[in-house]
């Protein structure tokens, strides 16, 4: 080991991680807005500040600066320790965090001022998308070139998710942006019609497959074992898991266009390779809880283990849900319903918000040389609130959507829609109100999570921790 890195590169993560929770108050505040808005419609403030303009800032904030912090700040400090060596790259760590902050920033700018490119979760506009490639590239070569430099020959599992993460996003933002700028706020995309639609949606299911899933299984396979004290429960189903999984989710895209223009057998592809995801979806949740055998009786004193196998929980029930709904005829129900919005939030709430939330708890002690978080009744209290908005928010979703898709095609026996479209709105709103409750509830936690983070914080020691020299192949 060279003399000048003795210590690990520590900084990045506490500047990712406390950011993961203030941009997570940001974008949920944002979701509780415009939920808020369905139910009052007198708050579409114009022209900024209506639905249409938040929404997308919402979903930008939530994914790629709550979610995007969290796998930056897990998956550095994950391959300093699995590698036993200091993160490589020096100037382009720092870069890829305020490279980032500076991205977010002008989302927050550009999306309610109404520049974007119309593309769901790919909205910003051709110069932010040449400053996220900037900074992807440069993450990149930070995390694969701390695993060329590591000290152990052993590549753990976890790092195996990480990289196709960050590769697979690479892939898909490059082809998905591939624009023709026409002006400094304006480009139109290089594809048109139905192939458009395509490459979107091989897109968009694959930011849900790998940023949202790929990323966050990295984090799982490192934090569970870590908390519960526990090695991971077959080493060879995560292997099986990660091979089966980056295989099979680049072929869903297109159970998101049934009934569209998208050539039929394009479509039953998109539906087939979606119940294929099934198995390896499942074989993760698994291996993930029985991480937990020997040691179930730490999940009743343990809060950050309560939201790491709950978020499993919501995993399993949302890769179950997923391929579900990509069948044809549920999706003849459910397309364009709520429901779709309670499947998104079972994941996004459930699985991806509950095992960052778990994560972040584990390394703020650490980062700021504590023994453990300033309050753990705090902890628990942040995991029942969170859970109960959770349960209703999807729940609410969930009878909503069905009944929206049951009124839409109820038909009189001549032949004539039964109902009106403003009498399924007008069957929606009580859930809606439930949906901004559970909302309300989760960004509660969350405010919660910022106060026991700045009280641990506080006082507290923040020099990097010296590599550890290898001892066999664990960290």
């Amino acid at each position: 080991m060279s003399g000048t890195q003795t210590t690990y590169n520590d900084k990045v993560v506490r500047q990712f991680a406390v950011m993961t929770v203030i941009w997570g108050i940001v974008g949920m505040l944002v979701g509780v807005i415009i939920a808020a808005q369905l139910v009052w419609p007198e708050l579409n403030i114009g022209p900024w500040l209506h639905f249409g303009r938040l929404r997308p800032l919402h979903t930008n904030a939530v994914i790629f600066a709550f979610g995007g912090c969290a796998l930056f700040a897990t998956s550095y400090w994950c391959v300093q320790r699995t590698s036993h060596a200091r993160l490589w790259g020096g100037p382009l760590v720092p870069f890829t965090f305020w490279g980032w902050q500076i991205i977010i920033v002008l989302a927050a700018i550009t999306l309610p001022l109404g520049i974007t490119s119309g593309k769901e979760y790919a909205e910003l506009e051709w110069p932010i998308d040449l400053l996220i490639t900037a900074v992807w590239v440069s993450y990149a070569l930070v995390f694969f070139g701390t695993i060329a430099v590591r000290k152990v020959s052993h590549i753990y599992v976890a790092n195996w998710f990480f990289g196709a993460f960050i590769i697979a996003v690479a892939l898909l933002h490059i082809v998905n942006s591939m624009e023709m700028p026409v002006s400094l706020t304006k480009s139109y995309s290089m594809y048109s019609g139905v192939q458009d639609a395509m490459i979107q949606w091989w897109y968009g299911h694959n930011a849900v497959g790998f940023f949202l899933t790929a990323g966050f299984l990295g984090m799982m396979y490192y934090f569970v074992p870590k908390q519960a004290g526990r090695p991971v429960y077959s080493y060879r189903l995560s292997v099986v898991h990660f091979w089966a999984l980056i295989f099979t989710y680049m072929w869903a895209g297109p159970h998101h266009l049934h009934y569209t223009a998208l050539p039929d057998w394009t479509q039953s592809v998109g539906m087939v390779f979606s119940l294929i995801l099934l198995a390896p979806s499942w074989g993760g949740m698994i291996n993930g809880i029985m991480t937990l055998s020997g040691a179930w009786h730490k999940l009743r004193d343990d809060p950050i283990l309560k939201f790491l196998i709950t978020s499993l929980s919501f995993y399993g029930m949302s890769t179950f849900e997923g391929p579900m709904m990509s069948i044809k005829t549920v999706n003849a129900l459910s397309h364009y319903t709520d429901w779709t919005v309670g499947h998104v939030h079972s994941g996004a709430l459930g699985w991806v918000a509950m095992v960052s939330i778990g994560s972040i708890y584990y390394l703020l002690p650490r980062l700021f040389g504590k023994s453990e978080m300033y309050s753990t009744s705090l902890v628990t209290a942040h995991f029942w609130i969170a859970t109960i908005g959770t349960v209703l928010y999807i729940a609410s979703m969930w009878i909503a959507g069905v009944m929206q898709g049951l009124m839409w095609r109820a038909v009189n026996t001549d032949g004539t829609l039964a109902y009106s479209f403003v009498e399924s709105v007008k069957g929606s709103y009580p859930f809606w109100a439930i949906r901004w409750l559970g909302g309300v509830l989760f960004l509660t936690g969350m405010l919660i999570m910022a106060y026991n983070m700045f009280k641990t914080m506080a006082g507290g020691k923040t020099q990097d921790m010296p590599v550890v020299a290898p001892a066999g192949h664990h960290a």
